[in-house]
């Protein structure tokens, strides 16, 4: 069989193909070489097949900047991406003003218990005259309100180690009454059993016998004496009555 440099010589030999290829491109070519028949029995005769085909497109390429441009993300959508990442960020822009003016408020209503507190604590500790009885300790005094109930229970909680913060209070008290310290629960199971939840958070009179706090009225309707129990009980059972997100 002759050689290949043979059939390059032949001078019948046919010609060689190729597809150029971008000078900035990859190109293969693949060679196949087919041998001619024998011909007259004396001599054979070889041609020769060279074709040369393309196999990638060169990056810079008419095909290659079509595509690109496909690719590009459509106005709309990257409109409504952009709309959607500035309400994001809006939202986490409100929620933290609104954490920093709740810590703020919190920390004026405890700089104003602290505030009371030590008035009394001055008021009781003046000499008393000598025809004149040392009077008892003079008690803050607290509006007569849902602010006021929940700041004086917070006093007597710190005082027997009660935990429970101003918010988490209030969030249980809103769910479980509205604020009404006189709201009586009379359908749910409790009451069936003859022992209906009552008060501000809803407690029912085992409980807040169980957990009662020595300093407050002894009467389960009472708004300071029914949140000192509660936030009693709920330390008791969930840690804290800021732990507590649903009925208790």
């Amino acid at each position: 069989m002759p050689s290949i440099s043979g059939y390059l010589r032949n001078p019948k030999a046919k010609k060689i193909s190729a597809v150029g290829i971008s000078a900035a491109g990859a190109a293969a070519l693949a060679l196949t070489v087919v041998p001619g028949s024998a011909e007259d029995g004396n001599h054979s005769q070889a041609a020769a097949t060279i074709s040369a085909e393309p196999v990638a497109f060169a990056a810079g390429s008419a095909s290659a900047k079509h595509e690109s441009s496909v690719a590009k993300k459509d106005p709309a959508v990257a409109k409504q991406e952009a709309d959607e990442a500035r309400k994001a960020a809006e939202a986490r822009k409100d929620a933290a003003a609104k954490r920093d003016a709740e810590r703020k408020a919190q920390e004026a209503r405890e700089a104003e218990d602290a505030k009371a507190e030590a008035a009394a604590r001055d008021k009781a500790d003046k000499p008393a005259s000598r025809s004149a009885k040392r009077a008892a300790p003079a008690k803050p005094s607290y509006p007569d309100n849902l602010d006021g109930w929940i700041r004086e229970a917070r006093s007597i909680m710190k005082q027997h180690g009660i935990p429970g913060s101003y918010d988490g209070i209030k969030r249980n008290i809103i769910r479980e009454s509205g604020g009404n310290p006189n709201v009586v629960n009379d359908w749910d199971v409790n009451a069936k059993n003859g022992v209906p939840s009552k008060g501000l958070l809803q407690v029912i009179q085992p409980t807040f016998d169980a957990y009662h706090v020595e300093g407050t009225p002894k009467n389960l309707t009472d708004p300071v004496a029914n949140i000192v129990a509660a936030c009693n009980y709920a330390a008791d059972r969930y840690g804290s009555m800021d732990n507590v997100n649903s009925a208790y």
